[in-house]
């Protein structure tokens, strides 16, 4: 009876230590998933920005956070009113966001501070009555004249702050390929949060 008490707590010392093994390799393989899945949703659905200017105010403030999904266009156009995120025209590697204001096919004018499409005054009220004048276009060779009618594949975008607002007025209209998602709502600071 001695000799088979002590083979009995070898098997149970066997059979925990087992078991704590299979508990550690659980948990590192489900940190992996997490991460894994974390890498996944960040690099292929869902992007975090932190906006650097105030060319979208008030509708999202100077330092807010957002979030941007990049699957929305897979399954839709673009659209008229969409904020959309986007690769800077102008500077390597930045990354913009403004809001569209119209599609390929469609004509724009800037007529005594209104934005006029297809021939119909935008109702406007994001701007908050702020004038939308044209902007000198030196960039890249781009001269525009109004009306100007957006090529296909390319939308017109402008910031919501009209006065405070490097947009298509200055760099032209911008490729839907260089689209990188479309923001949908303000997370941080929480007095900004808001839905877009």
């Amino acid at each position: 009876m001695r000799t088979t008490e002590p083979e009995r707590d070898t098997a149970l010392d066997e059979h925990e230590e087992k078991d704590s093994y299979l508990w550690v390799l659980e948990l590192f393989l489900l940190i992996a998933v997490v991460f894994f899945l974390t890498w996944l949703v960040r690099t292929y659905a869902i992007q975090n920005y932190e906006v650097p200017s105030g060319s979208m105010e008030p509708t999202i403030m100077t330092k807010d956070r957002l979030l941007a999904d990049s699957i929305t266009y897979r399954f839709r156009e673009i659209e008229y009113n969409d904020i959309v995120t986007f690769h800077d025209k102008t500077q390597e590697g930045r990354v913009l966001i403004k809001r569209v204001i119209a599609v390929g096919g469609q004509t724009v004018d800037l007529r005594d501070g209104k934005v006029v499409v297809d021939g119909k005054i935008l109702d406007e009220p994001y701007t908050h009555g702020k004038d939308s004048d044209p902007l000198p276009t030196q960039f890249d060779g781009v001269t525009l004249t109004y009306p100007y009618t957006v090529p296909d594949d390319m939308i017109w975008v402008m910031g919501d702050n009209r006065t405070n607002s490097s947009d298509s007025r200055f760099f032209g209209p911008i490729p839907v390929s260089s689209v990188t998602g479309h923001a949908f709502v303000v997370y941080w600071p929480l007095e900004d949060f808001s839905l877009l």
